[in-house]
């Protein structure tokens, strides 16, 4: 167990909430404000490329496409793995999405703050769905903390601990495209991200990865799957 990572990452996920939380540091609702108008005044008519790009980073299709970047990523990863090849990588995918789901499901049930998103808390502002014909995300009755960049993070924290130099750049290089298109529209706050998504992360996911925890159960079910596949040829001897 790595104690000395895990209270570090464990204090600055601490000191990002208390910057947030304290009323006398405006330090985020100053970054907040700046950067959703910052973006908000590219949106429109006049820069209407522009506008559908947005509105199609925050479609449907294009949260699939994540999707199976990560998938991608993840094969690739196995594929130059020497240790364990798919069968350790499974084991992996299981342990992530176990401990996604974990967080998803403690997050609901713990953090009752809650705040629209910016599209909703200003008038007068530029909503790229207005702007095209397609179903595309720009706003969230309840956008903290951000649940894309929870999951996003969650990926990227798995990659870091268990993949390789080109693994760990390019797990968070899609966090960020995962993330960013729904501050750029107006969807989430940028603190929604940087604090809510990264603090829980931060005070959450090193007590999985930075102990044996992540690692054994990788490793059970890598097990239970190697049993699996010892019993098959069994059982295709054994038909009628």
């Amino acid at each position: 167990m790595k104690l000395s990572r895990i209270l570090l990452l464990n204090v600055i996920g601490m000191l990002i909430i208390t910057s947030w939380w304290l009323p006398s540091l405006s330090f985020w609702t100053v970054l907040d404000d700046a950067v959703f108008w910052w973006f908000n005044q590219t949106i429109g008519d006049d820069n209407l490329r522009w506008t559908e790009v947005l509105a199609a980073l925050n479609s449907r299709r294009y949260d699939i496409l994540i999707m199976l970047c990560m998938l991608t990523l993840m094969g690739w990863a196995s594929y130059r793995d020497r240790q364990g090849g798919w069968r350790r990588w499974f084991g992996i995918g299981v342990t992530m999405l176990i401990t996604a789901g974990l967080v998803s499901e403690l997050v609901r049930h713990v953090i009752t703050y809650g705040h629209p998103s910016p599209t909703l808390a200003f008038d007068e502002v530029n909503l790229v769905s207005s702007f095209v014909e397609f179903a595309t995300k720009d706003q969230a009755g309840n956008s903290f903390p951000g649940d894309h960049g929870i999951m996003s993070m969650i990926f990227a924290g798995f990659m870091l601990t268990f993949g390789d130099r080109v693994t760990r750049l390019a797990s968070i290089a899609l966090a960020i495209l995962a993330t960013a298109p729904r501050v750029m529209v107006g969807a989430h706050w940028l603190s929604d991200v940087l604090v809510g998504s990264l603090s829980i992360c931060l005070l959450l996911l090193p007590w999985v990865l930075c102990t044996p925890l992540a690692s054994r159960m990788s490793v059970s079910v890598m097990a239970g799957l190697e049993r699996l596949e010892s019993l098959w040829p069994l059982k295709k001897d054994n038909r009628p």
